[in-house]
This record gives C-alpha cells, structure tokens and sequence, in this order.
C-alpha cells in the first residue's frame, strides 16, 4: 500500500461498492474495476484482467475473491480483511431487507415492470464489462504476432461456443484453455531458442 491510500480510503471504497452493489455480479464486478483501475488506480487493466482470471479457475464466489486479491495487493492482511468487509457489510444488509420486503410487493405490476427493465440494463453492463475486459488482452496479443491475437481470437470464440453451444463444463473450458495458450507460449519460447 502506498503511503498515500490510507485504510480509511480503501474502506470507503469498497463499503461503497458494497452499497451500490446492485444488479447482480456484472454490475458489482464493474464498479470494482472502476474503483481499482480508473479511480485509485490500485492495478492496471491488465493486472484486473489476470486477478479476474485466476478467480474464474479458483472455487467459491469470484467477487469476494477479487475483493481479497485487491484488498491484499493495496495493504496486505489487513486490506484484504477490510476491503471484505466493505464488500460484504452494506451489500448482505440491504440484500436482507430488500428480499423481506420484496415477498410483500413481488406480485405488483409496477415491480414486474421494473423487474423487466433491470434485465436489459444488466446485460448492457455485461457487454460493457466484456469489452473492457478483453481490450487488454487483445492489445498485448496484438503486440506479441498475430499468431498470438490470432490464438487469443480463437479462444474467446472457442471457450465460448464450448460452454453456450456445447454445454462444456465451465471448469474444463477454463483449464483447458489455459493449457492451450500455455503449451502454445512454451511452443513459441521454444521456436525461438533455436533460431538464430
């Protein structure tokens, strides 16, 4: 942690998120990014693309993970301790509440309607959240060869067909297609030793 992000700020941050985290986890997970890469610039776009990355091979909830990667890398321990408990304080109570009152007003035309409209603006936000996701790893694709965008292309397109069209398993996509790139980059490391 830098000697100028205090822990109160990291705190405010992430109860922040906590608060607004509405709209499922695309939503939360792209004012995280926000918050860590635009913001406070606590990680690159690339560093955010990795943690989000080993969060989706890791079990468990992926945004309490990034929550700790983030909060670990801002202040070791005691980041990540806090930046969970933003998350996690603000978001479970109002969840709570929102769910007790939701069963008394769930059937009301005008909830139904709204319900109807959070969807769209979610998925809206899920484009956005893949598209900023991906520049970054297209960029530095694009910069190794175009074999390498070109691998990346076909694993976007191919991990994505496995799973929506195939009905692949999610976890055997994810670890296979790290074993693909990593087989290729050892391949391409080794091509290169021996030439001249």
């Amino acid at each position: 942690m830098t000697s100028t992000t205090p822990l109160r700020e990291l705190l405010w941050a992430w109860f922040s998120i906590g608060f607004q985290s509405f709209g499922g986890g695309t939503a939360t997970l792209t004012m995280i990014r926000r918050k860590a890469v635009e913001e406070h610039h606590w990680l690159t776009a690339q560093e955010f693309t990795n943690y989000w990355g080993i969060c989706q091979i890791a079990p468990g909830i992926n945004l309490v993970g990034i929550t700790i990667l983030i909060g670990w890398k801002v202040a070791a321990a005691r980041g990540a301790i806090l930046a969970l408990l933003g998350l996690l304080l603000p978001s479970v109570t109002i969840t709570i509440a929102l769910t007790a009152g939701y069963t008394a007003i769930r059937d009301l035309p005008i909830v139904q309607a709204a319900s109807r409209g959070i969807i769209p603006a979610t998925c809206g936000l899920g484009l956005l959240l893949v598209w900023r996701m991906a520049s970054p790893l297209v960029e530095l694709s694009r910069s190794e060869s175009s074999a390498s965008l070109a691998l990346s292309m076909l694993t976007l397109a191919g991990c994505a067909l496995l799973v929506g069209v195939l009905h692949a398993p999610v976890i055997a996509v994810l670890w296979g297609a790290g074993a693909v790139v990593a087989l290729a980059a050892w391949a391409r490391a080794n091509v290169a030793k021996v030439q001249p």
